[in-house]
């Protein structure tokens, strides 16, 4: 009697230890992205393919969110968004998608086609940015990064001619669209420019007379998990795969310099909040 009860016991173990592995696999993993990413992520997925892990990718247009994806289980993790952007749609979709690793930054920029130099920015200088509230802000960012300005303390992360609190240059900021600032530049001193839109323009961030540094943690991109799904040990491993330095090495070449691989710990990256008061 006792003998049956240690093996029916000893199976129910087992059974429990097969439920949490199987638990913690992923027989194929779909992975949210945009076109912009799918060379990084077809890499990504034969170094995964070598460690017997499947990956799925799932291309999503612009004309719809890989967050909602994600949110709907149609696919277990997205890498599309950066930080700040993340956190501004679990609040208005009530939504807790979460980030389980940093993966690159797409740094935007100051370019000019009259100066080369930070000294070359006088007293005056008109400099164009992008006018929608996120990007706007993004630039207001930048320049204060570098001492050119200083926002207000209730900034948000938003732009607008009224978040800036000190400005002892003088600068003339012009809200411009974003898809024009390039053009721009003829008729500006300087202009803050996207890193899709500059590439576009055929400028390289090396071009650049500043632009983002690893500091701008709101504005770090990130792969995104469904909360219940973050210490899921299939879906570290991919992260672990997105930041070893061979990666990185392939993301560098593939962008021609303009995208910076980023390994951050989560940790670390929780206060991005706080770059907003520089």
């Amino acid at each position: 009697m006792k003998k049956t009860q240690y093996l029916i016991g000893l199976l129910t173990l087992l059974f429990l230890l097969v439920a949490c592995a199987k638990a913690e696999e992923k027989d194929v993993v779909k992975v949210g992205i945009r076109s912009s990413e799918l060379k990084t992520w077809e890499y990504i997925k034969e170094q995964a393919a070598k460690e017997n892990l499947e990956l799925e990718l799932v291309t999503f247009s612009a004309q719809f969110d890989p967050n909602q994806a994600l949110a709907e289980d149609e696919v277990d993790i997205n890498a599309f968004q950066h930080v700040a952007y993340l956190n501004l749609f679990n609040t208005n979709n009530n939504t807790d998608l979460q980030a389980i690793g940093t993966t690159i930054m797409a740094p935007i920029g100051l370019y000019s086609n009259k100066y080369s130099a930070l000294t070359d920015i006088k007293e005056g200088a008109k400099i164009a940015v992008p006018n929608d509230p996120s990007n706007w802000g993004r630039a207001l960012l930048l320049l204060q990064e570098y001492d050119l300005l200083t926002v207000t303390e209730d900034f948000d992360g938003n732009g607008g001619e009224d978040r800036i609190k000190d400005n002892p240059k003088n600068l003339t900021i012009l809200p411009v669209e974003g898809a024009t600032t390039p053009r721009v530049m003829e008729d500006a001193d300087f202009a803050v420019i996207n890193n899709g839109v500059a590439v576009e323009a055929g400028l390289l961030l090396t071009d650049a007379i500043i632009h983002e540094s690893e500091t701008a943690k709101p504005f770090i991109n990130v792969i995104v998990a469904k909360a219940e799904d973050q210490d899921n040990a299939t879906l570290k491993k991919i992260v672990d795969i997105y930041q070893r330095e061979k990666t990185a090495n392939f993301i560098k070449d593939i962008s021609k310099g303009n995208y910076v691989p980023v390994k951050m710990p989560l940790d670390e990256l929780a206060s991005w909040k706080k770059f907003y008061s520089y």
